[in-house]
């Protein structure tokens, strides 16, 4: 019976999901690849958007037909309260591919921070159901997102990319049910960031984060009730994060570990002070790669206590399952 009642009640909430999505806000613009919206490129329908900045300002929705739209997209800070609908994450794509080691206008390397695919600045976004990918490849750093706005909300989205995918570069974000894939440092940044129900997969031997973290902030990354997966490529294993920045906060809460951990779990960048500074530490983690018994021995394991304080309103300091 408890499985029954169980079965029941997922097929339930499916259903209720359906219908909440059927009546999601009807969108002010849409976007169509094949000409059937009222643009054809992304980045038109933002620059079109009313200037809100205010916390309680409606979101100006655009939705996104499904199709792979290549182009580069920047959200100015008088813009910030748009939700950007998707059809589904796997049919609605916005792709480029610069990386760090092109010549820019000046001639010289463009550098990483100049190569995001998606570059947010306004605060109060929501992105749902879509790709952000840089297709570069393994040739260097290469963005795909850099979130320099704050409270910002991707939900049921992927990440796709190999070298720094995810620049999370100051503010607060929330991540639900996304996927992210990289090869090293492809998590990264000084913002707070909680990922709940997030799959994480690595593609190389690497390392997965590289907080930032400044000095005195109450919480880096939190990842929650997710899982942790690497490729076939991963040989001597993944870290589970380095300090980018000495002060850097990174802590895995209840995650299936089911790839190819370091025992250690956790790298110092080879700075042996920021083993003093660094908060690296886990918590009831599952899988081949959970093992608190291997890891350095400046990494933690959180009691009971100190977990349950680890939530989104907790973290993230606003609403972030708040609807439009």
């Amino acid at each position: 019976m408890h499985r029954a009642f169980r079965l029941r009640f997922v097929w339930l909430a499916a259903l209720l999901a359906l219908a909440l999505r059927a009546f999601a806000t009807a969108p002010d613009a849409t976007v169509a690849a094949d000409g059937t919206g009222d643009y054809t490129s992304l980045q038109e329908a933002i620059s079109k958007a009313p200037m809100r900045t205010g916390a309680n300002d409606p979101h100006w929705v655009i939705q996104v037909k499904p199709g792979t739209y290549r182009e580069r997209i920047y959200v100015q800070r008088e813009r910030g309260r748009i939700l950007v609908r998707g059809a589904d994450a796997a049919t609605t794509t916005i792709t480029f591919d610069l990386h760090a080691n092109l010549p820019g206008p000046d001639g010289k390397p463009l550098g990483t921070f100049a190569t995001p695919t998606v570059h947010i600045d306004g605060d109060g976004m929501i992105w749902d159901d879509l790709t952000l990918a840089n297709t570069a490849g393994p040739v260097g750093q290469a963005l795909a997102l850099r979130a320099d706005g704050d409270r910002l909300v991707f939900r049921r989205c992927r990440f796709l990319g190999w070298q720094d995918t995810m620049l999370l570069n100051r503010g607060r974000h929330y991540f639900e049910d996304c996927y992210i894939e990289g090869h090293v440092d492809f998590i990264f940044g000084a913002a707070t960031a909680f990922f709940s129900r997030c799959h994480v997969h690595a593609l190389r031997d690497g390392y997965i984060t590289a907080a930032s973290t400044p000095e005195g902030t109450t919480h880096g990354f939190v990842f929650a009730d997710g899982r942790v997966t690497t490729g076939p490529e991963v040989i001597k294993g993944v870290y589970l994060g380095r300090p980018w920045r000495d002060f850097a906060k990174t802590v895995f809460l209840r995650t299936e570990l089911a790839g190819n951990i370091r025992a250690e779990g956790w790298h110092n960048w080879n700075k042996p002070a920021a083993e003093q500074t660094t908060f690296y530490a886990e918590f009831a983690n599952t899988g081949p790669g959970a093992s608190p018994a291997t890891r350095v021995p400046w990494a933690r394991t959180l009691d009971e206590a100190a977990a349950n304080t680890l939530t989104p309103a907790d973290v993230m300091l606003f609403n972030c399952f708040g609807r439009p």
